[in-house]
């Protein structure tokens, strides 16, 4: 079974940088495709990131796209998620996750395996 570990969450001021590091256990990274969610305290669980098995493609939703990126290192089994200007409203618990699925997914029902999750806290 993969495991995931992120790290890299603390607390921050706005317009400030954050990267994000998920390790991801096992010898069949490459085989995944990976991406980020977040949830902030009362609400949903949000799409982020995703990034395909080869990091050829990559996806954002409007509220992070030109802010944060996505990439992997295959050889170092890790993901990141690179956090620049960050806004109060990026406060949250940052997850990595992993899929099977074929394409770009964003949305969470699609990943298959979870990280514990790492906090973000963006302060004004």
């Amino acid at each position: 079974q993969v495991q995931l570990v992120e790290s890299g969450g603390g607390l921050v001021q706005a317009g400030d940088s954050l990267r994000l590091s998920c390790a991801v256990s096992g010898r069949t990274f490459s085989s995944y495709a990976m991406g980020w969610f977040r949830q902030a305290p009362g609400k949903e669980r949000e799409f982020v990131a995703t990034i395909t098995r080869s990091g050829g493609d990559t996806y954002y939703p409007e509220s992070v796209k030109g802010r944060f990126t996505i990439s992997r290192d295959n050889a170092k089994n890790t993901v990141y998620l690179q956090m620049n200007s960050l806004k109060p409203d990026d406060t949250a618990v940052y997850y990595c996750a992993a899929t099977h699925t074929y394409g770009i997914p964003s949305t969470s029902s699609w990943y298959d395996y979870w990280g514990q999750g790492t906090q973000v806290t963006v302060s004004s």
